[in-house]
């Protein structure tokens, strides 16, 4: 349904599916709302305004000088929730997935992908989401967080993981979901969505990362090196100078040494660098994450895996090269202006690709879904998405 408000001989169509509920508009002392199936739409010499989004609303209201409400949308983060179901899925005779569920039973099903690759998930990934309306699922990836054998590189790859949440999807009984991924995981989303293009309703992306080599290069050969030359120097020194042609693939001989103490040495430095650059400002609780040698094994062994071997993806340009499978999918990018761990110059690369997804840049962010624009925007994509579902 369209909102229509009339002031003097102008009528302006509002696609309602923008918003959460009507635009109130003031012309003069009354206010006229019609729908768009109302005849006096039609009505001869009346001039119509198409208006699709809030500034373009928002231009129109000012030329008109008229005074408009907009609709408040959420952007605070919902609270903690504990899930109402955990399990364990074998997904091949090596893994075995520790998945979870919370929010409503009943409720539009969304399934959170983690980042790293190998990163897992955590309580707080479940407070972007209106748990009254969404069925909140997340799960571990191979070999990370609680999924089994920990930090596992056998039967590791992009399409192995896809294969998992077609697994867990028919296991919960979903015919179809949403699905949300930052970094690694809005990797993982486009390259599952093209796959099954079929079973999403819609996405949320965040930190685009399209696992492309100039993207592995800038963070691990030295490009980013030039906004933290302070935090870099210990990545750099932990390998030998005659041994930093290629950082990944020295770091790759170190995190697959027969010597358990050489894997947690270098994936505490790999580990550290990542946690040091994924905002725009240090935080602490991320740091943190640095000193814990399991989380550290898991993260360092699995990303560089998935590194050495561009992501097991066919080509450099796989995931753009693919995006006309997934263009008729209502999804929000998020991005943050000074992400050095996934420069914004990925993100537009997509949304030049795909000008028909909604793109958010958030101009004082970073990499990190924790920083306060950028979890405001994704609380703000996944109440737009449970709007237009609502309205259907």
């Amino acid at each position: 349904m369209s909102l229509t408000v009339i002031p003097s001989n102008t009528s302006l169509l509002l696609p309602h599916s923008h918003f959460s509920k009507p635009l109130l508009f003031s012309c003069g002392s009354s206010t006229t709302i019609f729908s768009s199936s109302n005849k006096s739409l039609r009505s001869p010499g009346r001039k119509i305004l198409a208006l699709h989004n809030q500034n373009q609303i928002q231009d129109c209201v000012e030329s008109l000088d008229l005074k408009v409400q907009f609709p408040e949308m959420n952007k605070n983060l919902y609270a903690d929730i504990e899930p109402y179901n955990t399990g364990f899925l074998k997904v091949s005779d090596i893994h075995t997935l520790y998945y979870e569920q919370s929010g409503n039973p009943s409720g539009h099903p969304v399934v959170f992908l983690h980042g790293g690759p190998g990163g897992g998930t955590s309580p707080s990934n479940r407070k972007f989401f209106d748990p009254k309306f969404y069925r909140i699922i997340l799960f571990d990836q191979r070999g990370a967080g609680k999924s089994t054998p920990h930090a596992c590189l056998v039967e590791n790859t992009t399409w192995n993981l896809i294969e998992d949440i077609e697994k867990l999807r028919e296991h919960l009984e979903i015919a179809e979901w949403q699905v949300f991924g930052g970094s690694w995981g809005s990797t993982l989303a486009l390259a599952y969505s093209q796959s099954h293009p079929d079973k999403v309703t819609g996405m949320v992306l965040r930190g685009i990362f399209l696992l492309r080599q100039k993207e592995i290069d800038w963070f691990y050969e030295g490009g980013a090196a030039t906004i933290f030359p302070d935090v870099w120097e210990p990545f750099r020194d932990h390998i030998p100078e005659s041994e930093r042609g290629c950082f990944v693939k020295a770091y790759h001989k170190r995190l697959n040494s027969d010597d358990k103490e050489t894997q947690y040495a270098a994936s505490r430095a790999w580990t550290k660098w990542e946690m040091m650059t994924a905002h725009l400002l240090p935080n602490e609780v991320t740091l943190k994450r640095g000193d814990d040698d399991e989380f550290c094994l898991a993260f360092a062994r699995i990303e560089n895996h998935y590194f050495m071997n561009k992501g097991f993806l066919p080509s450099d340009s796989f995931l753009l090269d693919n995006i006309d499978k997934i263009k008729h999918i209502n999804t929000v990018i998020v991005q943050g202006r000074y992400d050095v761990c996934c420069p914004m110059t990925s993100a537009w690369d997509l949304h030049k690709a795909w000008p028909e997804a909604d793109f958010k840049v958030v101009p004082d962010a970073g990499h990190s879904a924790n920083e306060p624009g950028i979890s405001e925007q994704l609380v703000a994509a996944t109440n737009k998405l449970k709007n237009i579902i609502e309205e259907k």
